[in-house]
């Protein structure tokens, strides 16, 4: 058995069955060892970021690690942006990076690079593996590093020897360690404080942001009279229809302050304080209020949902008190095209069981409310604020749960990234919608500049941020990628096409077409 085989037969024997992949020479012996090892799925990406985002969206559904297969330096450079938002998801993901032969890294060859390097900005766990006997071993410490929790990137570097060359045999996965449990004393300091009668609130990210946590969490507001709200961008929420509906803190630093102003205590729970997302001039970067107390129910690697379970006995909160969505759905709309409208008519037509991928901006900001009584759904954000997330990982996702919806709810700017991903949609014939939100602008990026104190932007600056002269066609690019595509100019015309969308197998496009508050 060589190199490669053992690898694969390492990843497969430990769940990790599935690897998004943009190979190249380095990795070839790789590529071939996928025929000997049936359990694994190889998916194909046009470049090295459709292939990390899809490793990523894959992971936040699944639950375990995906793989990537990645092309030397240059390859995981490509890829890094999403492996960014991975990291900041704590997604667990296992790259697999090619590399030169051994023997011929000292000649300095055009592809020649310090991977460890590029590599260490978004990895907990870097190893290269130097021989074919180490190889299955290093792999099974990478698959454990990948997997937490909480969860993390892992890149192992393969060079291309270590991969060909006899000699190597599988190796198990050590047992991994379940979520640790938190300390009764930790769960009566959070008690006492929200017993206090002090402004309070509760914090979930993370694990938190499952629907058993959720109740939890629920009850303990309802019991206490403490404020729930998630993070910005949490990498799964659970919501919809019996499922308590939970607020995030906004992007913008003042919106978040109003959020927050007043609260004692602030109780975090698979998150951390909020911070603003930029620095402002003249504005906080933190946004705890003065005089708030933070208190840390349940770290990163902790069993939030049971410490919220405990949290709620603690404070004798009733079992049936969480206060969930009621299921209303807003009407179908129609008329002029609206931001608004928008929201309405995904909120009125999301299929039960979605899954949706929000890379959506200014344009998606009525969807949140607008979904709350839809049916069931999972909502994965941008964590990491590195655009070109959304398509990637409704690939994953798709891929990860072919049995459900997935709606790639995208901004036309952060689309234009990873555009590719529709092509790995078609040829896997993945069940994605894509609505792509067309304002032909980063309009994210005007507001910001009247954010940030710029002087008044004159034609150049402006002319930075437009995405006309010419207006980009995606209906004729997601044909070209192998995707049927529509543009609705009307609500009317995007509930049918939508609807229609929903109801047929397979990935399709809505072009949306927004007007720019710009």
């Amino acid at each position: 058995m060589n190199g490669a085989q053992a690898l694969i037969r390492t990843l497969v024997d430990a769940g990790v069955d599935t690897c998004f992949m943009n190979p190249g020479t380095s990795e070839m012996h790789f590529v071939a060892a996928l025929d000997s090892v049936a359990e694994v799925r190889g998916v194909l990406a046009l470049f090295e970021g459709v292939a990390t985002g899809a490793a990523d969206g894959y992971a936040r559904m699944a639950g375990r690690p995906a793989a990537t297969l990645l092309h030397l330096g240059p390859g995981l450079g490509n890829g890094l942006a999403n492996l960014h938002n991975a990291r900041k998801a704590r997604t667990p993901v296992v790259n697999i990076v090619g590399d030169h032969a051994t023997y011929h890294k000292r000649y300095d060859a055009q592809l020649e690079s310090d991977i460890e390097t590029v590599a260490r900005n978004v990895s907990r766990f870097v190893r290269t593996s130097q021989r074919v006997e180490d190889l299955a071993g290093d792999a099974a410490e990478a698959i454990a590093a990948a997997a937490g929790p909480p969860g993390e990137v892992a890149t192992l570097i393969l060079p291309a020897d270590v991969s060909w060359s006899d000699g190597a045999s599988p190796a198990a996965v050590p047992a991994l360690p379940g979520r640790r449990a938190v300390a009764a004393d930790t769960v009566e300091v959070v008690a006492k404080a929200l017993r206090s009668g002090e402004p309070a609130a509760i914090l979930v990210g993370g694990s938190a942001c499952r629907a058993d946590a959720l109740h939890a969490a629920s009850r303990v507001a309802a019991a206490t009279g403490a404020k729930l709200a998630c993070e910005t961008f949490p990498a799964r929420l659970e919501r919809g229809a019996c499922v308590p509906e939970v607020e995030r803190i906004a992007y913008l630093g003042e919106m978040a302050a109003a959020q927050l102003d007043g609260i004692r205590h602030l109780v975090v729970v698979d998150s951390k304080a909020p911070v603003s997302f930029f620095a402002y001039p003249g504005k906080p970067s933190d946004l705890v209020p003065d005089g708030c107390e933070v208190h840390v129910l349940a770290g990163h690697d902790e069993d939030a949902a049971g410490a919220l379970a405990a949290l709620a006995d603690a404070v004798r909160a009733p079992a049936a008190s969480a206060v969930v969505s009621d299921g209303s759905r807003p009407d179908r709309p129609t008329g002029a095209l609206t931001a608004q409208a928008l929201g309405a008519a995904i909120g009125a037509l999301l299929p039960e069981g979605a899954i949706v991928s929000d890379e959506a901006n200014t344009s998606g900001l009525f969807a949140t409310a607008a979904t709350a009584g839809a049916p069931r759904h999972d909502w994965l954000c941008l964590t990491g604020g590195a655009i070109g997330q959304g398509l990637p990982v409704a690939v994953g996702a798709a891929v990860a749960c072919p049995d459900r919806r997935v709606l790639a709810f995208q901004a036309d700017g952060s689309a234009l990234y990873t555009f590719q991903a529709l092509w790995t949609m078609a040829r896997e014939g993945l069940d994605v919608t894509t609505v792509l939100l067309n304002n032909r602008s980063y309009a994210i990026l005007n507001m910001e500049l009247n954010r940030v104190g710029a002087e008044t932007p004159g034609p150049k600056a402006k002319a930075m941020l437009d995405l006309t002269r010419p207006d980009m066609d995606f209906v004729a690019l997601a044909a070209g990628l192998g995707v049927p595509a529509s543009r609705a100019t009307t609500a009317d015309e995007l509930v049918d096409q939508l609807g229609r969308s929903f109801a047929t197998p397979g990935p399709s496009l809505v072009e949306a077409m927004i007007p720019s508050p710009w």
